[in-house]
């Protein structure tokens, strides 16, 4: 039986880190250019359904309503998803905020409502990651593209589910910061594309998608 493939999406330093210390991710921006855009926005809108944790949900919900540009149309016209292990209090936004508007070169006059609503109205999940990732995943459709949260895609990879690894190789060396793997992992590389400013994007077949048939 097929099902529909978890996709985690991660940029990262050369030395395998997510963010700075503190979530840091002003570095993200310094090596993009046009066609590592294109190739990252082409890998969100395969989608069908948007995956992520509480507090990347939080960031998320409050950039882009309000945001332009090439990520804006699929990240807010695809369905959400977020994993939620309770109340947890208030939402709050991280320093990703931050540095994510410190890069814009314009931002729309107000949110659509419909948009806003795409995002209040996301699907919350609060059981077992790795129940709730099976149910996802037997219901069929198009890929969940998975969007982290260092804590959120270590969750993730924990439980064995993920079926397939974007990650985006940045040409900066962070020293310290946030990793998300943890022990080892046996990784089948697919694919390979360099883009000008010298990002890389790697994809590899995780040991999920072996024993899906």
């Amino acid at each position: 039986m097929t099902t529909r493939k978890l996709i985690l999406k991660m940029s990262m330093s050369l030395d395998g880190f997510v963010g700075g210390p503190n979530g840091e991710l002003d570095w993200l921006f310094r090596n993009s250019d046009p066609e590592s855009v294109a190739w990252t926005v082409a890998s969100i809108a395969s989608a069908s359904l948007h995956a992520m944790g509480r507090r990347t949900y939080a960031d998320m919900a409050a950039y882009w309503p309000t945001a332009t540009g090439p990520f804006a149309e699929p990240m807010n016209r695809i369905p959400k998803v977020v994993f939620s292990r309770g109340a947890g209090g208030p939402l709050t936004t991280t320093r990703a905020v931050e540095d994510a508007r410190a890069q814009e070169v314009g931002r729309a006059a107000a949110a659509d409502p419909a948009v806003v609503a795409s995002w209040r109205d996301a699907r919350i999940l609060t059981g077992d990651l790795a129940d709730e990732i099976a149910r996802l995943k037997a219901e069929g459709g198009g890929d969940i593209v998975a969007h982290g949260g260092a804590s959120f895609a270590r969750a993730l990879i924990a439980t064995g589910l993920v079926d397939e690894y974007r990650l985006l190789v940045h040409p900066v060396a962070l020293g310290r910061g946030l990793p998300i793997f943890e022990r080892p992992l046996d990784l089948a590389l697919v694919e390979t594309r360099s883009f000008p400013k010298g990002v890389v994007a790697h994809v590899y077949q995780g040991r999920a998608s072996a024993s899906v048939s």
